[in-house]
Formats: structure tokens, sequence, C-alpha cells
């Protein structure tokens, strides 16, 4: 046995004691490690150069260890790790918070609540919203990806996320997604988002009555169903949805946020605004830490310690989130956004042009995708080519990830501080590694 342990890799040897040590439903995506990381590589237990174009799940926007922000953390550190806000208010969970609602007001005076992950935001969100109307029932979309914990794992649509998890959360109700390049049937994006709306109205008849509704959450740009776009027209008609029947629209930013589509949120080029919204991922850099905003009279009509816990807004990661956000805004995260976007997209469309596999190329800004379909067919996925993608490039130290329900689709979530050099570099990984799949 020892003779075997000695001819491992240390990477292969580091993944051989997780198995042993960790729970198979811990997702393992590939069988990369990482020893350091910085900008927009990663150097694996064996010395390789890894280029990232997963930025730990859309986690390092600002890149792996912006130095201001390493700075920031090693300050606070030395200051206090934790004393509980409910307990001693410090000051770095209040700036943040200030800083937020400077930088994403929500049509007025706008409040801000800070927790640990992406799903405790959207379980919190969701209390909020039962509080302010008096209301039990939510609304989501099929393909949407809310987190693992009870609520969001409820408005997780995935059933590969969830086996034997129920009972679920009572009084949510689901769904179609607006998938354009899916469900659009030859129609024009007019024709399928009056369709989809109308299919809204017709949900108020047979499924749940608008008045039993608290609240409407969707992502603007589903993260872990595939990079879907909700067709600007459709947003706008939600909105006008649930002003109309007093629901409260909530819009899940955790994946699309601070640069990632060009903007500091997916929804304000849609000229939508939300009543509450949910944040995360490269807020903090990769510290844990997760905000969830709203309006201020509605995030007020949450009862006395009925939201929050023992972490919310640990100083450490306040002070990370503070630090990356003043780093984002000297660097232009969003003129990177649109720029790595412009790129990945360019050359996306280029690789659709050649191999039929690819049935759509979309996204918005950065956050860019490729579908892999069978014969054209929207509806006929092909899962194993986009499979042997990640694979190849894995075995040329290029991270990729997947997404969609079925798994047919690769993203890119590269940090946005990439270099053209190393971005055209992973590209070319991609486009020469499905070009041999394909032959």
């Amino acid at each position: 046995m020892r003779l075997m342990t000695d001819q491992l890799t240390k990477s292969q040897e580091l993944i051989a004691r997780r198995k042993a040590a960790v729970p198979n439903g811990v997702g393992m995506f590939n069988y990369a490690t990482a020893k350091n990381a910085s900008g927009a590589t990663i150097i694996d237990e064996d010395g390789r150069e890894l280029i990232d174009f997963a930025g730990g799940i859309g986690v390092v926007n600002a890149g792996h260890c912006p130095p201001p922000v390493v700075k920031a953390i090693q300050e606070q550190a030395a200051k206090f790790l934790h004393v509980s806000f409910n307990v001693a208010s410090y000051e770095p969970y209040i700036a943040l918070c200030e800083k937020l609602n400077t930088l994403l007001p929500h049509g007025g005076p706008t409040k801000t609540l800070l927790v640990c992950t992406g799903a405790e935001a959207v379980e919190n969100a969701i209390k909020i919203a039962r509080q302010a109307t008096k209301r039990q029932g939510v609304l989501c979309f099929t393909d949407a990806f809310h987190g693992r914990t009870m609520m969001a794992m409820t408005l997780t649509s995935k059933v590969g996320y969830k086996p034997d998890c129920g009972p679920f959360a009572p009084e949510v109700y689901r769904t179609q997604f607006p998938n354009f390049y899916r469900y659009s049937a030859g129609r024009s994006e007019a024709e399928f988002v009056k369709a989809e709306l109308h299919r809204l109205e017709e949900l108020s008849h047979n499924t749940v009555a608008p008045e039993n509704l608290a609240a409407i959450i969707i992502e603007t740009v589903q993260g872990e169903g595939g990079f879907n776009v909700v067709p600007a027209a459709y947003l706008k008609g939600l909105r006008a949805f649930c002003d109309k029947h007093g629901i409260l629209l909530i819009l899940d930013e955790i994946q699309s946020g601070f640069g990632r589509t060009g903007a500091w949120s997916a929804y304000e080029q849609f000229g939508v605004v939300p009543d509450i919204s949910t944040w995360a991922k490269s807020l903090g850099s990769g510290m844990p830490i997760a905000a969830v905003m709203g309006k201020a009279e509605i995030m007020d009509k949450a009862g006395p310690s009925s939201i929050g816990g023992t972490y919310i807004g640990n100083p450490v990661s306040c002070a990370a989130a503070l630090a990356t956000l003043k780093y984002m805004e000297e660097i232009d995260i969003n003129a990177k956004g649109k720029h790595v976007g412009d790129v990945i997209r360019e050359r996306f469309e280029k690789m659709k042009a050649k191999q039929e596999r690819i049935g759509d190329v979309r996204g918005l800004g950065a956050m860019m995708a490729i579908e892999f379909v069978k014969n054209g067919d929207p509806l006929q996925p092909d899962a194993e080519t986009c499979n042997a993608l990640m694979n190849a490039c894995a075995k040329r130290d290029l991270v990729v990830i997947n997404a969609g329900t079925e798994k047919n689709i690769i993203r890119v979530l590269s940090p946005l501080v990439i270099s053209d050099e190393l971005l055209k570099k992973g590209l070319d990984i991609m486009e020469e590694e499905l070009d041999k799949i394909c032959a």
C-alpha cells in the first residue's frame, strides 16, 4: 500500500485523502487541487499552473487574493475576529451596509442585512417578504438555483440536488423560466414574451391566487441553470404583475453581481428595480459574506430577532468586502466585465459557426456559456460532448465547469482581472479540444 501511495502525484494523494475523509455528497466538479492562487491562475499541489475559468464558481471577480483585500483581512484579524453584531455593533458591518445601499439603491431609502452565504440570504429574503406582506406563497422558476438549505433547496429546481431530502417547504410554486432558446419554437422574442406573460396570468387562475403570494423570486441570469438570460420585456412584465397584485419581486443576483455582467447588478441593465435582492459570491473575494438588500420600509417589516444569526456579517468578512468593492471601483470592474464578455462571446460565436453540436451561445457581460445539443434541437441536450470537453480541458490545465439541469452547458466564470493573453490561451484550449472531440 505504501508503494502505491508513493507512486501517486501530490494532487492524486490529496484527492484520495478527500475521498476517505469527506462525504461523497459534497460536489467535486473535477480533480483539480489548489495550493496557491493569484489573479486568474491556480497552482496545484504538484506545482502546475492552472488557468481558472471557474473563479471559485463566480466568487473571485476581482481575482484570487487581491493585495488590498488580503491586507484588509490581516488588519481586521489583528483587531477582533468575532463579537457577534447582535451583541456589539461594529463599524465594518455598518460601513458595508452604507456602501451597498449607495451602490445599489432600491428606488429610494435602502437597507441591508449581512449574512454568511447566498442560501442564507435567500432564506432571510423569503422571511422578510412573508412578514412584510402577511402572505405565505412564493413563486419560483424551472432551472432555478437558490441554494441547498431547506427553503432555498425547495426553490431550487434541479431534483438531482435534493434526492430523498423532502418533505420540502410548503407554499412554494413553480412556473417555467422564459428560456427563449429552448422554448421559442420559431416565434419572435416579442411573441414569446407575450405568451409567457399570459402563462403567468393563467397561473393566477389554476395554480395559486396572487393575493396569496408574498414574493416571486427569479435570477436575472440563471447561474446553475445555464446562464439563461431573462428577456427584458418579461422582467418588466413580471415587475408590473407584482405591482398589480401587491407581490414583492426578489431578484437573486448572487452569481450575476459585482461586475460579472458588466455592471454592479444585472437588473439595472433591464430598467427594473426589485423590492428585495440577494447577493454573495464576489462580494467578499472568497470570504464568506452575503447580503439581503431591500426597500427600507419592506426590510423594516421583519420582527425583532426574526432575521440574522450568530455569524451575520463577520467583521473580517466585512473588511474583505469593503476592500473588494473599493478595489473593484479603482480597476473599473464593470468595464473589465464587458471586455472579457466581448472576447468570450466572439470566440464562442466562432466555435458555434463550425460546430453544429453548439446549439446556443448566450449570456450577459462576462457571464457567458455555450450549450451543446444533438441534431440542432434545444430539447435534445448533449451532456456527453460537454463532459468530454470539460475533461479534455482539465488535462491541459484549464479549469472549466458545467451548468444546466442536464449538465450540457459549459459556463465561463473566470476572474475579470484575467489578462487578454491568458483569456485567449484558455479559449484556444477550449476550441482546439472541441475540434478534436467533434472530429
